[in-house]
């Protein structure tokens, strides 16, 4: 019954089909990774280590973490393997911005990442200086915002530094380069290319944001159905006004606060450590305030419009009531007046 339903629902939605064998096809590398190892145990060293070294180096590179995560509790010496250019499972994590296999890496002996801390490859560049260069195209365009890649660099340069010995980090290499400098070198167009666009989102964002301003404060002076002779709002005491009230009010607040968290951001200095926190926050808080008085603003209109709606209807009903008792008045008063 199980199978049945499952091929019902492949058959209605096509896309289920592919996923499936795409994690069947999973399942079943993992598995032949498994059998693999457990083969593997019964040759010596030197044979284990020329077999094991590509695949786990390979899937160091592209990701797969669960390879990594098996031969390695296979063969926990398998820390230790080094590709052609010196480069061990730690450096490939950090050069390829892979986060599960770095924490893998990261759960072993205290003793295993210092000393891979400390290695360095044929052209004497640490962790530090490889997770410098700049990651590659396709991890860079797993986060949604262009702002948001130059904060993942920096987060993982950050989090990086933090195994590396302070005297490695302002270390140099063969071309006499440190880490920062290799940093900020690799990442100088991605900086100018991030900086444009963050400066024509707040561009566009500010204009929208004063225009919301601007009507929410007209409309607060201008208040639906106008004032009685006391100088209060006619609609006061209904339940719609209030919340045209509040949602302007919350319109115009959220709009200047729109406008002031984006104008910070013209008046940043766009410095690499700014692209950390500072800009990636003042763009977050200026999108969602805009979103929100953007949302507060149709509110607005939409109560004023149910105010205007229903006194127009309470006038035709007041009217109508009107023509009703004069017809009733003017049927009943010939038949009151006539004798007996």
């Amino acid at each position: 019954m199980h199978v049945i339903f499952w091929k019902l629902l492949e058959m209605l939605v096509p896309p289920l089909k592919r996923i499936r064998h795409r994690k069947l096809m999973h399942h079943q590398a993992l598995q032949l990774v498994k059998c693999v190892c457990s083969e593997i145990k019964s040759l010596d060293n030197s044979k284990a280590n020329s077999i094991l070294t590509g695949p786990f180096l390979l899937g160091a590179q592209n990701g797969i973490s669960e390879i990594v995560k098996e031969i390695l509790k296979s063969f926990p010496h398998s820390i230790t393997f080094l590709d052609e250019e010196n480069h061990s499972v730690f450096h490939l994590a950090a050069m390829y911005r892979h986060e599960k296999i770095f924490k893998i890496v990261h759960q072993q002996s205290e003793q295993f990442k210092i000393s891979l801390s400390l290695l360095l490859d044929n052209r004497r560049n640490n962790i530090l200086h490889l997770v410098g260069y700049k990651g590659c195209q396709d991890r860079l365009d797993l986060n949604p915002g262009a702002v948001l890649q130059m904060q993942r660099e920096l987060q993982w340069y950050k989090e990086v530094e933090k195994f590396v010995l302070p005297q490695e980090r302002k270390s140099k290499n063969s071309d006499g380069k440190t880490p920062l400098t290799i940093f900020n070198e690799e990442h100088h167009e991605l900086v100018a290319h991030e900086t444009q666009w963050i400066v024509s989102m707040a561009t566009s964002c500010t204009v929208a944001a004063s225009l919301i301003a601007t009507v929410a404060f007209a409309a607060a002076i201008t208040v639906p159905g106008g004032n009685n002779s006391n100088g209060l709002p006619i609609f006061s005491n209904r339940k719609s006004f209030i919340v045209f009230a509040v949602s302007d009010a919350l319109a115009l607040l959220s709009s200047i606060t729109t406008v002031i968290s984006f104008l910070s951001i013209f008046t940043s200095r766009y410095a690499v450590n700014d692209f950390l926190y500072a800009l990636p926050n003042r763009l977050i808080i200026g999108l969602i305030s805009l979103f929100l008085s953007v949302a507060s603003l149709m509110i607005a209109f939409s109560s004023t419009i149910f105010l205007v709606v229903s006194q127009k209807n309470d006038r035709d009903s007041h009217t109508n009531n009107h023509i009703g008792l004069c017809t009733s008045y003017l049927v009943y008063l010939p038949s009151a007046s006539s004798p007996p």
